[in-house]
């Protein structure tokens, strides 16, 4: 069982993002905090199985205050035992804390701080309309280590228009000179919503598969080569620090997400939160829960997302899952492997999952 926490609040609103996000404007983020820890009280003594991982996402958790920092995960030790908790995950922005705030969410039980860099390439970080530098974004690494804390991810973000073969490069060589314990790199995508997406149906911005590929591929030699694990296709760690908390997505455990625009899925059941947080604190305060879709998944439905999500880690998929009769051309393509009884794409056939794993469903 796994936990998820949303926090929809930026300093500013990124033109590439597709979750529920805002600036805080006129919202009490006070008042936030408080419906979330009620819903957390409703949602978790329901469960029949507590949460082993808490992870805290957004939106721009770390630009919560201490005194709503502190409160929140007050709150949250009433209810769950952090300390005991295999990994606590904090999503931060670099320009969102100094050392005295890093050593609080170390102080709070924060155990690892996935810090949303995207790029060490000024021009690409004005493009993402990103808040941070270069310089910002290193040091906030040296921070979190001088803090303590156990474990660093930066994300990556390849594929961007602008974004050149040289600039990729000198953004994973920069970012594997810091050291972190593990490295996202993620394939832009357009999503619809975002100011990307209206630019490449205007034409203002562009798609390319060989570029993807490329920057994929050189993604894929850097980062071994410097001892990291590609254990999915989007994330590469240092031996032992994996994500405990995304291997559980993958794996298909279920998930409690409380928040805003949050989803669960609970026992075959999906649901998911109203996505706005004025009305979610309001109906939080009338109701005790903000659930406003809900959805019972049969069997095949649980089939398809098993095949899109376990195609993407190193496990593969159980062959008895797939359609068997286009396995033989992704062997013979070199796209894929047998490991045992599971479907296991190649270096080559990564960077194409999503379209293998449509075909194999």
């Amino acid at each position: 069982m796994l936990l998820y926490l949303h926090i929809p609040f930026c300093h500013r609103v990124c033109p590439y993002c597709s979750f529920y996000k805002h600036t805080p404007g006129d919202t009490s983020i006070g008042a936030f905090v408080a419906a979330l820890l009620d819903e957390a009280r409703g949602r978790i003594a329901a469960l029949e199985e507590k949460p082993r991982t808490l992870y805290l996402g957004g939106g721009t958790p770390s630009m919560l205050s201490p005194t709503h920092l502190r409160t929140l995960f007050g709150g949250l030790g009433e209810l769950l035992d952090l300390q005991s908790l295999d990994e606590v995950t904090l999503e931060a922005n670099p320009a969102t804390f100094d050392v005295a705030k890093a050593r609080l969410f170390r102080e709070l039980g924060v155990s690892r701080v996935s810090l949303g860099i995207q790029s060490f390439t000024p021009h690409v970080l004005e493009t993402l309309g990103r808040e941070h530098d270069p310089a910002q974004a290193a040091e906030a690494v040296k921070i979190l280590r001088e803090a303590g804390m156990p474990a660093v991810n930066i994300d990556l973000m390849f594929s961007i228009p602008g974004l050149s073969h040289d600039d990729w490069r000198q953004t994973l060589e920069t970012a594997i000179a810091l050291e972190p314990d593990h490295i996202s790199a993620y394939n832009l995508t357009y999503e619809e919503d975002t100011a990307f997406f209206e630019g490449l149906k205007r034409g203002t911005m562009d798609a390319d598969e060989d570029r993807d590929a490329t920057q994929f591929f050189l993604a894929d030699d850097l980062l071994r080569a410097a001892g990291f694990e590609h254990y999915e296709t989007s994330n590469y760690a240092q031996p032992g620090f994996r994500s405990t908390h995304n291997r559980g997505y993958w794996r298909g455990e279920d998930y409690l997400g409380l928040g805003p625009s949050a989803v669960s899925t609970l026992g075959g059941e999906r649901l998911k939160n109203i996505a706005d947080t004025a009305g979610y604190v309001l109906m939080i305060s009338s109701l005790g829960n903000a659930v406003v879709e809900s959805e019972s998944l049969d069997a095949e439905q649980r089939r398809l997302e098993r095949i899109a999500l376990m195609l993407r880690t190193e496990e593969g998929v159980p062959l008895s899952l797939v359609d068997r009769a286009i396995v033989p051309r992704l062997l013979e393509e070199g796209l894929a492997e047998m490991h045992g009884d599971s479907l296991v794409l190649t270096r080559e056939g990564s960077p194409l999952v999503d379209p293998i794993a449509a075909e194999l469903a």
